[in-house]
């Protein structure tokens, strides 16, 4: 008669548990480092990009469209970096926060594009008047479709995550209250846009560190809770599959 070993199965399961869960931990430690190097290289991006000529005489568009070709190819990579680098970062916390919310991925999206559509539309009045406007209308629509995309989705994790709360409404301040107030004392200028994505950058790379470790630590806390040897466990969360295979197969042999 066939008899059932719960045991081996229930331990067969255990494994199987332990190793997704190893996947998993392994796999948020790779995206949190992609997310935050792409989201250092757009503010360092922005920032040299920004400087190239005076940011208090020149936005961004005089500087990528008034100067040289150089610069006018520069403004475009730029505008492609920062706008992925932005969407990458906020889809991945979305996704690592589970918020269900196709409408902000959507507004994401949009403003992915309207920023990439900003910086490959010249903006030179005087030849393209036309253009100059469709260029100005697209740059107004990245910050409202940023806005309406980070919004609701810090309003979730204030909720999920309580002791968040007062430190996400001071970085929102900075944000769009400092950039009101950069904008009424310096105009539409380099600084008024440098301090935008700046602070927007940072606030999403504040978010990426706290986020990404907040789920990193619970994961590691389930990984090594029946684990008596905490150094032998903290390697197995790192330890690769072939490696764990050859380990296992020179066991098997003495």
């Amino acid at each position: 008669m066939f008899r059932i070993n719960r045991e081996k199965i229930s331990q067969e399961l255990n494994n199987k548990d332990l190793l997704e869960m190893q996947k998993d931990l392994i796999k948020q430690r790779k995206i949190r480092i992609l997310v935050m190097s792409f989201l250092l290289f757009a503010l360092v991006f922005t920032i040299v990009f920004g400087t190239l000529e005076s940011p208090f005489d020149y936005t961004l568009s005089n500087i990528g469209n008034h100067f040289n070709s150089e610069y006018r190819l520069l403004f475009i990579i730029w505008a492609l970096t920062c706008a992925l680098a932005i969407q990458f970062a906020i889809i991945a916390l979305i996704r690592l926060e589970e918020y269900q919310s196709k409408t902000c991925t959507v507004f994401v999206v949009l403003a992915t594009f309207s920023l990439i559509a900003t910086g490959i539309i010249p903006a030179v009045l005087e030849d393209l008047p036309f253009w100059h406007a469709v260029h100005t209308i697209t740059s107004g629509l990245t910050a409202l479709f940023l806005l309406l995309s980070i919004i609701p989705f810090v309003r979730f994790v204030s909720r999920e995550n309580p002791r968040l709360r007062n430190v996400v409404a001071v970085w929102l301040f900075i944000i769009w209250i400092g950039s009101i107030l950069v904008l009424i004392f310096f105009g539409k200028s380099g600084i008024f846009e440098i301090w935008f994505f700046v602070s927007n950058i940072l606030f999403l790379l504040y978010l990426s560190l706290i986020l990404f470790e907040e789920k990193i630590v619970k994961l590691s806390i389930l990984f090594l809770k029946d684990e008596d040897n905490l150094n032998l466990a903290i390697e197995k969360l790192f330890i690769s599959k072939e490696k764990l295979r050859k380990i296992e197969n020179e066991a098997d042999d003495v």
